[in-house]
């Protein structure tokens, strides 16, 4: 699998069909589609890149962002891509960024953050092994390491999976077959076109999204489920606000695992879920995060797939998260290597 949701860009960028494509994150969708093909994605702090012309999912937490080989190319799309648009509400005002402008500052002295919860139990041995092998070259730069806790990392699952399809729920009920979306050949009524055109235009995972939204802001469950994640997801975002008192950016595996075959998890959406436990907390903080080829790991059948290191920074702080992953990517070629299966090594 090459990852989701934005899953065809991925694959562009990873057989080098494209230099560079756009992608859309709500829960990880740019990240853990950078870490299981081996390229580099950026996911903004939200509101920085307009999100005008996507097909909401959830309004608060989807976010644009670059999708390339490099943390270069990725600075160059965001000098393109951020800015103000008055036809997004959510799109902030801000001054224009140069995001390349750090590129190649030193990291003598940088702060990493290293949260416990990103190297605990379900993370894949051979996924833990490229990730302290990236850490190490980042002490040989110059970085510090700081050991730091996110203690509702482990809440941010469920969370994000009451909120965004409550949001989901809202944002695709104008999918009825009138003026949006998909509209079924035969109907004997209103209520009939709309029943079959839903039925027909969404595929099982949006239907079950699409219903357990529904439930979670019903009359009854609204204050138990939906109100009870928002005043977590406050709790989720303090801790990276404390974490951001120690070190100036934070590192980690961006997914548990190396890419799964296609359909292996298909009947298991809890499996499903769990591939986004490292990145979805800083959507629902808001905060922006990217995925760096840092090496290969083998597979159960000897495949060679590729490992993504996930750096978040703080709100705003894009430049030096760039800056960051280019000065990995000067020392290393992870980044300029492409996943070949048919090989031994792993790489063309």
């Amino acid at each position: 699998m090459p990852g989701g949701s934005s899953g065809g860009s991925a694959a562009a960028v990873a057989a080098r069909l494209c230099a560079a494509a756009t992608g859309t994150d709500t829960g990880g969708s740019i990240r853990q589609p950078a870490s299981l093909c081996g390229f580099t994605g950026l996911k903004p702090t939200y509101g920085v890149v307009s999100r005008y012309g996507m097909i909401a999912f959830a309004s608060s937490l989807d976010q644009a962002g670059p999708m390339a080989k490099s943390a270069e190319d990725c600075a160059l799309m965001m000098n393109v891509m951020a800015g103000f648009d008055e036809r997004d509400s959510t799109s902030l005002n801000r001054d224009k960024e140069d995001y390349t402008r750090d590129l190649n500052k030193p990291l003598q002295g940088l702060k990493i953050g290293l949260p416990k919860e990103f190297f605990a139990e379900g993370l894949d041995t051979g996924v833990g092994k490229v990730i302290e092998d990236a850490i190490a070259e980042y002490k040989k730069l110059g970085a510090e390491i700081v050991d730091i806790s996110l203690p509702n990392t482990g809440l941010s699952i469920p969370v994000y999976y009451v909120l965004a399809p409550a949001e989901a729920s809202s944002n695709l009920s104008r999918y009825d077959g009138v003026r949006y979306g998909h509209r079924t050949a035969e109907y004997t009524d209103l209520m009939d076109m709309y029943c079959k055109s839903r039925a027909e235009g969404f595929g099982a995972e949006v239907k079950r999204r699409i219903l357990i939204g529904t439930y979670v802001l019903s009359a009854g469950y609204y204050d138990a489920y939906y109100l009870k994640a928002q005043q977590i997801r406050r709790l989720i975002a303090q801790d990276f606000e404390e974490a951001f008192k120690k070190c100036d950016v934070i590192m980690g595996p961006a997914a548990p695992s190396t890419a799964f075959k296609a359909g292996e998890k298909v009947d298991d959406p809890v499996a499903m879920y769990l591939q986004d436990i490292y990145t979805i907390s800083t959507n629902l903080a808001g905060l922006p995060g990217m995925s760096v080829p840092a090496g290969f790991s083998t597979s159960a059948d000897g495949k060679a797939l590729p490992v993504g290191l996930q750096i978040i920074g703080n709100y705003f702080d894009e430049a030096r998260m760039l800056n960051v992953a280019h000065q990995y990517q000067q020392v290393t070629d992870w980044h300029a290597q492409a996943p070949n299966l048919d090989k031994p090594e792993g790489t063309a």
